[in-house]
């Protein structure tokens, strides 16, 4: 059995009516890929529904302008519908699928990366370092991280961590398109994969019809957009400051701390502040948006997500600015233990949406290409 089949029937049928609902009506075919992509079926498979699940980017606008949504008789609500359905894909995808079960809950996955990974971290620090050297204040100097924590055991835990995160987030993106689409390397087409990128990078489908979601209310609005903009390019750039430093490290013999004017301080500082302002922007729209469009379980996802990569850019420039001072083992311990927690919990959470969506924006530019 295919793991679309083993989705909840009740949700399939919903799934089902609404497309039917919408395939007749055809109104909000201009607002997203997902009603072109549908008018293209002949009829809505799990599987197909799977794809619009994950090719939805929950602008909304369909919601307000459908003349069969709530008071109406039919009830409809397409964007609820599709993210309950997107939230099962990151269940029936994941790999290994037993570790869903713990990564994959909003309750467990934060207790892990904000408390039990960096007291984890903090008590071997201690248990490999002198005490003293941990709780105590160091000059900034080449190395002086490293006498906290050793930098074996720096690349030792985080290459494990990360090797691991990858073949995951690789096995799920293998499982989607298997499921989803015709032929496991079907996928390898370069002007779908370009096409499929740029939609990516510039969230092309946080635009709505052209004048941006209607999020947080009916009212068209960019805000959504900017904020995700935010929080993906503060993310790249602190993950090109990591690579960055490490490149200085193992070719260039310069060990962290860095000077302030260095690029990796330069680019860690900058996607430190993407991470604040954008998870922060998100949080507050979700705070004041419409719930009846909203997958409440998702919505504790997305909030989950967005207050982990908060916590961490605020650690990491916290790192900066005390890092001579006597807090700074503390911190350093915390920082590296949420960012390990978030990686372990990125396969199983709300980050995987975007693997998903990527696949399934693939797949539509294939479509739309030899349609």
């Amino acid at each position: 059995m295919s793991a679309v089949d083993s989705l909840p029937l009740p949700l399939l049928r919903d799934g089902e009516r609404a497309m039917r609902i919408c395939s007749a009506c055809r109104y909000c075919e201009g607002f997203c890929a997902v009603f072109p992509a549908m008018e293209r079926m002949r009829s809505v498979s799990p599987a197909d529904l799977t794809y619009l699940a994950n090719l939805c980017h929950d602008c909304r606008e369909c919601y307000y302008s459908c003349q069969y949504a709530p008071p109406h008789e039919f009830d409809l609500n397409v964007p609820r519908v599709l993210a309950e359905l997107r939230r099962e894909t990151y269940r029936e995808f994941a790999w290994p699928k037993s570790f869903f079960g713990l990564l994959g809950r909003t309750g467990p996955s934060l207790v892990l990366s904000l408390f039990l990974s960096p007291v984890l971290i903090l008590l071997g620090a201690v248990l490999l370092q002198d005490p003293s050297t941990v709780f105590s204040a160091h000059s900034v100097e080449e190395g002086s991280f490293y006498r906290v924590i050793p930098h074996e055991a720096m690349i030792l835990g985080f290459s494990a961590v990360g090797g691991f995160v990858l073949v995951a987030l690789a096995a799920g993106f293998r499982r989607f398109w298997r499921e989803t689409a015709e032929g496991a390397g079907s996928w390898l087409d370069p002007r779908a994969i370009g096409r499929a990128l740029r939609d990516s990078l510039r969230l092309r489908y946080l635009g709505g019809g052209g004048d941006g979601c209607a999020y947080p209310g009916e009212r068209a609005s960019m805000a959504r957009r900017w904020f995700h903009h935010l929080t993906f390019y503060g993310f790249s750039l602190a993950f090109a400051s990591t690579t960055t430093a490490a490149i200085y490290h193992n070719f260039l013999g310069w060990k962290a701390p860095h000077e302030l004017v260095s690029l990796p301080v330069i680019l860690g500082t900058l996607g430190g502040i993407g991470l604040l302002v954008g998870p922060l922007g998100l949080l507050v729209l979700k705070s004041v948006r419409d719930p009846a469009p909203a997958d409440p379980v998702q919505s504790r996802m997305d909030v989950a997500l967005l207050a982990l990569l908060f916590l961490t850019s605020l650690t990491g420039l916290l790192l900066l600015s005390l890092r001579e001072t006597a807090a700074m083992g503390v911190v350093l311990a915390v920082h590296l233990g949420m960012v390990l927690g978030l990686f372990l919990a990125m396969p199983y959470g709300k980050f995987v949406h975007g693997i998903y969506r990527f696949g399934a924006l693939l797949r539509f530019a294939k479509e739309e290409r030899e349609s």
